[in-house]
């Protein structure tokens, strides 16, 4: 089996999908694995590491791309790494289709098998490959959010645990799941005022039984969102469907009665965002301004943290790396996706067709159940 693992061109993404480690365990169970010059330099990883570990440098993503049985990455491929995918390839990475119709249509079209990361479902119904990518978000939203909440940076000019005398920022966010949970942890441990939304009951009080005082937990609805809303200085989108469409919780009406300077950070950004005015931008130009309201979407917010990010989600992938490697080795895709329910829930297209339900749903192609697990 040969593996390929190119260097991700998304603007401003420092990230690998496979550390040296991996790289020596999948060669010592006999795979090949290429590694594009570079790919790991934006996270600290030299070409060396790799050569050492048993992987062979290649100097183009192409020849990469032409070689590889399958392919790993980080972020969903870029119009040129969509022409570059064929039939019989895998390719195992982040691809977010929901929201993307242009990598939709360009991945149908390739042929090649597409295993989504942000869709892979294990026994305990989690999304560990979503997961650590989800932590890294929760606790920059804070981060970027205190930032842009700066007068130089267009926001109210408010510091966001406050000082005595003088009350914290509010931050509301949108979501009690990990990125919302791990932003409310850093936003009350920087002393704002924070209140966290959900629609499940049953995880709000979990929410109210770890968080600190300053936390407080309430049930998302229209009027709720309305009324929290409009008195936040920072708001942070943390709504997730799994391979579906983001829904929009805040319309762009509901901009004109927020406070002036107030800060958006829409994490959901990949799967459309949950407010009506998000647009995917980047760490190069992070922000735009409607109605005064600070709106940052950056599409790839973990990429800027690469060696965090990069160690995160490949403590995480390697184990699924090296068993898909092993099953495609063997017996094929096909039936490590009839025979394994993590791997099934992952597979989002395969030779042309949408095979996971949400994702069909959500870009407006027919689904394809077969191989739907009965």
């Amino acid at each position: 089996m040969i593996i390929g693992v190119p260097k991700e061109i998304k603007s401003d993404e420092y990230r690998v999908s496979i550390l040296p480690v991996g790289i020596e365990e999948l060669t010592k169970r006999g795979h090949t694995v290429l590694v594009e010059t570079a790919a790991g330099v934006g996270s600290g990883y030299e070409d060396a590491r790799y050569a050492n570990a048993g992987g062979t440098l290649v100097d183009s993503a192409e020849e990469i791309f032409a070689k590889a049985d399958m392919i790993v990455k980080v972020k969903e491929p870029q119009p040129i790494e969509a022409a570059r995918m064929r039939p019989g390839q895998v390719v195992f990475t982040y691809f977010h289709f929901a929201a993307d119709a242009e990598l939709s249509e360009g991945c149908l079209k390739s042929g090649a098998s597409c295993l989504a990361y942000e869709t892979l479902v294990d026994r305990n119904g989690r999304l560990p490959l979503l997961t650590p990518m989800s932590e890294v978000a929760g606790r920059m939203a804070v981060q970027e959010g205190a930032k842009y909440l700066e007068k130089p940076m267009e926001g109210r000019g408010i510091l966001l645990g406050g000082v005595p005398g003088v009350e914290p920022a509010k931050v509301l966010i949108l979501g009690g799941g990990i990125v919302g949970t791990q932003a409310a942890i850093v936003a009350a441990g920087m002393g704002a005022d924070v209140t966290i939304m959900d629609v499940s009951l049953d995880r709000l009080r979990q929410l109210d039984e770890i968080m600190p005082a300053n936390v407080t937990t309430v049930y998302s609805d229209a009027h709720a969102i309305q009324e929290h809303a409009v008195k936040s200085d920072l708001v942070i989108g943390a709504v997730l469907i799994p391979g579906g469409r983001t829904p929009v919780l805040i319309n762009k009406a509901m901009l004109k009665d927020m406070l002036p300077g107030s800060v958006i950070i829409d994490v959901g950004v990949d799967q459309g965002g949950c407010i009506e005015t998000t647009r995917p931008t980047t760490h190069a130009e992070p922000i735009y301004i409607i109605d005064e309201v600070v709106h940052y979407c950056v599409a790839n917010m973990p990429g800027a943290v690469g060696r965090t990010s990069t160690q995160a989600l490949c403590h995480a992938t390697q184990p699924y790396v090296i068993e898909l490697a092993e099953a495609l080795a063997s017996d094929g895709l096909e039936t490590l996706v009839r025979n394994q329910a993590d791997f099934n829930s992952a597979l989002n297209i395969h030779i042309g067709k949408v095979t996971h339900e949400e994702v069909a749903h959500a870009i407006g192609v027919d689904y394809d159940d077969s191989f739907a697990m009965k």
